[in-house]
């Protein structure tokens, strides 16, 4: 199960209380930081979001709305005495902007930071429980998405059918892993027999700033939740288009495309106070669509 926090929703500049893009994906195991606009470390402390869950954190791309919080938030952890590695996946010229803000203020982070290059499109953390890809979106710059996957749950134990078949508590781990008992006498107990089948791996996939392009229905197909940005409203699409971003029945369409069950829309442009008719165009073409509302939590 995932849980998606918005820490921030708008675009370049903040207004009317909204902050530029960040939000933190939690899992019961750790938390991952998905790109760190300005003020981020400030939202992560209103809504409660513990620093020291964060072991990854995911930056799109380059424009300022989406990494000018990231140096506040390195250093803050370092004042807190973190002690362990924090892996940053960025594309490649955003190590070196680091290492300058750190040498300029003569900064010794006390843990340590491993950089993780943004290349190619492919798995980039991968563990017993998760799987994160990135795949290429279309900028006016190097842009990137990224998509989190559960790997399969065990299978449901239940304790008391165990005993009823004899089953010693040792092998308990390899019946929710699937396997079938074999007792003493040769008899096969079916795993079936004592367990049910583990909860449905969730997955969610957040498309940074991107031109409307349709492939990117194939990279996000059949997730749990899509995020995708909705900079301006539809009568904007050519200035949408010019800029490199999206507009709501845009961001509709690729949900509808790619066959996604929740469609969450953000990063809305600072022309625009009220969020309303961004809720009602994209309802237009895909109608289980919501809106990313700071401070709001997202189960996946």
């Amino acid at each position: 199960m995932f849980a998606l926090t918005i820490l921030g929703n708008n675009s370049a500049i903040p207004a009317f209380d909204r902050n530029p893009t960040a939000q933190v994906l939690q899992t019961m195991d750790e938390s991952f930081l998905i790109d760190c606009g300005e003020g981020t470390q400030m939202q992560l402390s209103r809504y409660k979001i513990k620093r020291s869950r964060i072991n990854h954190i995911f930056i799109s791309h380059l424009h300022g709305d989406h990494y000018f919080g990231l140096i506040g938030l390195l250093t803050s952890m370092s004042l807190l005495n973190r002690n362990q590695p924090l892996h940053i996946h960025a594309p490649a010229p955003l190590q070196e902007l680091i290492n300058l803000q750190l040498d300029f203020a003569s900064t010794q982070l006390c843990f340590p930071l491993h950089f993780h290059a943004l290349q190619d499109e492919g798995t980039i953390v991968s563990n017993d429980k998760i799987t994160i890809t990135c795949f290429k979106v279309q900028h006016r710059i190097d842009c990137w998405g990224f998509l989190f996957k559960e790997k399969k749950n065990a299978r449901k134990l239940d304790p008391e059918r165990a005993k009823i078949f004899e089953i010693p508590a040792a092998f308990y781990d390899k019946l929710q892993q699937g396997h079938d008992y074999v007792n003493k006498k040769g008899t096969i107990v079916p795993n079936e027999e004592v367990t049910t089948a583990g909860p449905i791996p969730k997955s969610y996939a957040y498309c940074a700033d991107t031109i409307y392009d349709v492939s990117l229905a194939e990279k996000v197909k059949g997730v749990d939740l899509l995020f995708h940005e909705t900079t301006y409203l539809k009568d904007l699409h050519q200035r949408a288009a010019d800029r490199y971003h999206s507009t709501t029945i845009q961001a509709g369409a690729i949900a509808k495309k790619a066959g996604v069950k929740k469609l969450l829309i953000g990063h809305f442009s600072s022309k625009y106070e009220s969020l309303d008719e961004f809720l009602s165009e994209t309802k237009e073409v895909f109608e289980n669509t919501e809106l990313a509302l700071q401070g709001c939590c997202y189960m996946v």
